[in-house]
C-alpha cells in the first residue's frame, strides 16, 4: 500500500497555508504540504496554496506546481507575507528592447528560431514596488535569485537593498558559446544572488561560475532547468516553496518539481503560461510514477 493510504489526500486552509488531510491508514494526519512529503510534488492539483481572503478572484486557490496568468508585482500581493521559502525569477528586463533594436539579438517580434512572438517588458520604474512586495513575501533566513544582464545589475542592486535584501554577489551563467553582439561578443548572463535574513547555502564547494549551454529553439529567453536547479538545490530544502513571478515557459518550476520542493508562478503571457502548465504537469506526472511504491511494496 502506498505511504499515503488508498485515499490519497484532502486540502484544507489554515493561517494561510494549504494543510494536508491525509487517510488515517498512513498515520500521518494533518501533514503540511510543504513539509517533506515523497510523493507531495508529483502530483499537480492535488495540493492547493490558499491565497489570502480579499473578497476579489485572485483569493482562489492557486494548484500547486502551476502557474497563473497575473502581473508579477499584483500576484505577489496576494500571497502571504512570509509564505515562500525561495524566489527565483527571470524577469523581461527593460535592456532588452535596446538589445532587439541594436539587432544584436536574435529575438525578434517574430523569430525564426523560435515559434513564438517576444513577450512584453517588465519596466525599470516598477522594480521598486516589486522588489518590496517580494521581501515581504520572502521567510526570514531565504535567498531570492534574479537572473538579469549586466545593464539590469546596475539598476536592480541598489533597489532591492533598498527593500530590505542584502546584496551578497552577482554568479555568472556561462552559456558555453558566444552569442551576437559588438565590443566582445556575449557568452554570459548574470545572477544576482540577495538574502533576506541568514541561511547558509547548502554546498560550499559550488563556484560561482555555472556553466551549461543556452536553450535553442526554446520559448524566447528560456532558461535551461539545470541552472536553476543549481540555485534551487543551494538555497531551499525538499518540501520548502519555490516562487517565480515571471514564470516564462516554467523552468525554474520544473527544477523546483525536479528537486521534490513546491512551486507557483505567474506570468502575464497566455501562450507561457499554457507551455509553463504543459510543462509542470508532465513532470509532475512523471515525479509521482518515479515515488510510487512497487508490487505494492513502501
Amino acid at each position: 500500500m502506498s505511504a499515503l493510504g488508498p485515499a490519497l489526500c484532502l486540502a484544507h486552509v489554515l493561517d494561510g497555508r494549504a494543510v494536508i488531510l491525509v487517510d488515517a491508514v498512513s498515520d500521518r494526519a494533518d501533514r503540511n504540504p510543504l513539509a517533506p512529503l515523497p510523493t507531495a510534488f508529483g502530483l499537480q492539483g492535488a495540493f492547493s496554496y490558499a491565497l489570502p481572503s480579499s473578497g476579489s478572484p485572485k483569493a482562489a486557490m492557486q494548484p500547486l506546481n502551476s502557474v497563473a496568468r497575473e502581473d508579477a508585482v499584483s500576484w505577489l500581493r496576494s500571497l502571504e507575507s512570509g509564505s515562500v521559502d525561495l524566489i527565483v525569477t527571470d524577469p523581461a528586463y527593460e535592456s532588452l528592447e535596446k538589445h532587439r533594436a541594436r539587432g544584436t539579438t536574435t529575438r525578434l517580434k517574430h523569430s525564426k528560431a523560435s515559434s513564438n512572438d517576444w513577450f512584453q517588458i517588465f519596466p525599470n520604474t516598477r522594480f521598486p514596488e516589486f522588489f518590496k512586495e517580494a521581501y515581504r513575501v520572502l521567510a526570514k533566513d531565504r535567498h531570492f535569485y534574479l537572473y538579469c544582464d549586466q545593464e539590469t545589475m546596475f539598476v536592480v542592486k541598489p533597489l532591492a537593498e533598498a527593500a530590505g535584501f542584502r546584496f551578497w554577489k552577482p554568479l555568472v551563467w556561462d552559456k558555453q558559446r558566444i552569442g551576437m553582439g559588438y565590443h566582445y561578443r556575449s557568452r554570459y548572463e548574470f545572477i544576482l544572488f540577495f538574502e533576506k535574513g541568514k541561511r547558509r547555502l547548502n554546498d560550499l564547494g559550488v563556484a560561482d561560475i555555472i556553466e551549461h549551454p543556452r536553450v535553442h529553439r526554446g520559448y524566447p529567453a528560456e532558461k535551461p532547468v539545470a541552472v536553476s536547479s543549481v540555485l534551487i538545490r543551494q538555497s531551499s530544502e525538499r518540501g520548502e516553496l519555490v516562487i517565480d513571478p515571471f514564470s516564462g515557459s516554467g523552468s525554474a518550476g520544473v527544477a523546483a518539481v525536479e528537486q521534490g520542493r513546491g512551486f507557483l508562478g505567474t506570468d502575464i503571457c497566455e501562450q507561457a503560461v499554457e507551455i509553463a502548465n504543459a510543462r509542470l504537469s508532465a513532470v509532475a506526472a512523471q515525479t509521482a510514477v518515479q515515488a510510487l511504491p512497487v508490487d505494492g511494496r513502501e
